[in-house]
């Protein structure tokens, strides 16, 4: 892995983390403004909670170093998380004000699962 492809990796994996973390924990205070937000697009608040330490563990696998099927399930979620968040804003006809964070987290996961050094990798087993 080059120089350059580490650089990128670990800006965008710190970035993804920090956003997940820092909107994880707001989503289990449960701020009254994500709960609007949730309700406007038809979703429960309990939802909240549920993400929240969803993205809290999702970090943490992909930081802590070995365990490479945890952080591929880790990034499939934030991707199926990011990707759903970005499709209920639009469906409830929301602007892009609102579409832009979890849209930035869903670039910052694709790039951060695409530079991943090769030991954060799967690999693949010849029968």
């Amino acid at each position: 892995m080059s120089k350059r492809d580490k650089i990128i990796y670990w800006i965008a994996t710190a970035w993804l983390s920090l956003g997940m973390v820092s909107t994880g924990i707001v989503q289990i205070m449960h701020q009254p403004k994500d709960v609007e937000m949730l309700a406007a697009i038809g979703y429960p608040a309990y939802l909240l909670t549920l993400i929240g330490i969803w993205k809290i563990l999702g970090v943490i696998a992909i930081l802590v170093p070995r365990f490479p099927l945890v952080k591929e399930w880790a990034y499939a979620g934030f991707f199926f998380c990011m990707s759903g968040a970005i499709y209920s804003h639009m469906v409830a006809g929301q602007g892009f004000s609102d579409i832009w964070p979890p849209l930035l987290l869903l670039v910052l996961t694709v790039i951060s699962w695409y530079f991943r050094p090769a030991n954060r990798k799967l690999t693949t087993v010849n029968a």
